[in-house]
């Protein structure tokens, strides 16, 4: 490997998910929890960026920015809109794009689940139901019979671990007294006793939640690797960067316990684990740090730290000793100049690592466009390009430019 460049092969592309980017995803659990009342959602995802319809401009776009690869969700609501039917249209949508992608050169890198469930498999109470490891493996298996033979490597699941880190956000009350309140008026409308998703969860059905997610993913990683042993499976997790200030590590190390430690274990089975860094906190014996005066943040208040990525990836594999693809790493801003100026030193340090002899196999940027940010709706922007919400029209971000100089260049100095 040449100093100052990433080894050869080293896959960069862009990340995004259906919901957020397609629009009018109506058999799903989220478009359901969406317009019930009260939602916890800020507001509807709509038409979103109308990607089902323009998924062919957008993987242009990503290829026009020199990728090698592309990083998509299948939804399954719209793959199985009835438990048991499967939709053959919506199967040959899925690879086209992954056809698309083979075509321009980056390789299809396909999440099975990307948070968003069937407004079916909900009523059933989602990842409580003990059949939500079968129900899922067997939708996998369609999609693998499908277009299997095209993807590059297999993400089964998006972030299981998001509801437990939520926790130790300084969110108020009112947001858990919401996300009670929706599931709630969601059961209702849907005339069930227990209607869940699985980015909106009850604090005391949370490690139930994860004990299905978890037999989901070694469900879904058999039903794969059973129509390609070859292809690499591995799921992502949101992994802040947890520093230490001071001599007490128990605070953090606590959070780790709490947070990652049970899906690093189960990753261990795995061909990878997918990174997905976003920021860095700081932890003291009393808890975290607050961010300094002056200091640059991003829309959820946290202080917008380049190293938080090296950091992150260190620890999932020091924990793990297994290969780590970055699934997801970006800044929320509506400061372009921000994310343009953090991608250097975020890949710098990330060289570093790799340096270090961690196997990096790939970076994936979030995210190709502005899109929809779950409850936020679209209020944050984390896009290499605009959306315009009228038009639809993609326009292409000063960010994007410095990305495709290092994609470019396959480093930093």
């Amino acid at each position: 490997m040449t100093a100052g460049r990433f080894p050869d092969g080293f896959w960069w592309g862009v990340a995004g998910a259906g919901h957020q980017n397609e629009g009018d995803n109506t058999g799903s659990d989220t478009w359901f929890a969406e317009h019930v009342q009260p939602s916890v959602f800020r507001e509807a995802s709509g038409r979103a960026c109308n990607g089902y319809e323009l998924w062919r401009e957008d993987v242009d776009l990503a290829a026009g920015l020199g990728l090698n690869a592309y990083r998509f969700s299948v939804e399954w609501a719209r793959v199985e809109p009835a438990d048991g039917e499967f939709s053959s249209a919506a199967l040959q949508h899925y690879a086209s794009i992954a056809d698309r992608c083979v075509e321009r050169g980056m390789a299809p890198v396909v999440t099975f689940n990307h948070f968003t469930s069937p407004h079916w498999f909900a009523m059933r109470g989602g990842w409580l139901d003990e059949q939500a490891p079968r129900l899922f493996a067997r939708y996998c298996d369609q999609v693998m019979a499908a277009f299997g033979d095209r993807i590059a490597v297999a993400v089964t699941l998006n972030e299981p671990n998001l509801p437990r880190l939520l926790t130790w956000l300084d969110l108020p009350d009112f947001v858990r007294d919401l996300e009670r309140a929706t599931l709630a008026a969601a059961g209702a409308a849907a005339g069930v006793s227990r209607y869940r998703l699985s980015n909106v969860v009850l604090p005391e059905e949370m490690d139930a939640i994860a004990d299905g997610l978890a037999a989901g993913h070694e469900a879904a990683r058999a039903a794969i690797k059973a129509h390609r042993p070859d292809l690499p499976v591995g799921l992502s997790l949101a992994i802040v960067d947890d520093q230490v200030v001071g001599d007490d590590p128990s605070i953090r190390d606590r959070k780790r316990a709490q947070v990652y430690e049970r899906w690093l274990d189960l990753v261990r089975a795995d061909d990878f684990v997918g990174v997905q860094n976003y920021e860095q906190i700081r932890y003291d014996d009393k808890g975290a740090v607050p961010v300094g005066v002056g200091a640059p943040v991003n829309q959820l208040g946290s202080a917008i730290e380049p190293l938080s990525l090296a950091g992150a990836v260190r620890y999932a594999h020091r924990t793990t000793g297994i290969p780590v693809l970055v699934t997801e790493h970006g800044v929320s801003t509506s400061d372009d100049a921000l994310r343009a100026g953090f991608l250097a030193p975020s890949l710098r340090g990330l060289l570093d690592v790799v340096e270090e002899g961690v196997p990096v196999l790939g970076y994936l940027h979030w995210t190709l466009m502005d899109n929809f940010e779950w409850i936020f709706g679209y209020g944050h922007q984390l896009g290499l390009h605009s959306v315009d919400r009228e038009t639809f029209a993609r326009t292409r971000k000063g960010s994007a430019d410095v990305y495709a100089s290092i994609v470019a260049a396959n480093g930093v100095d």
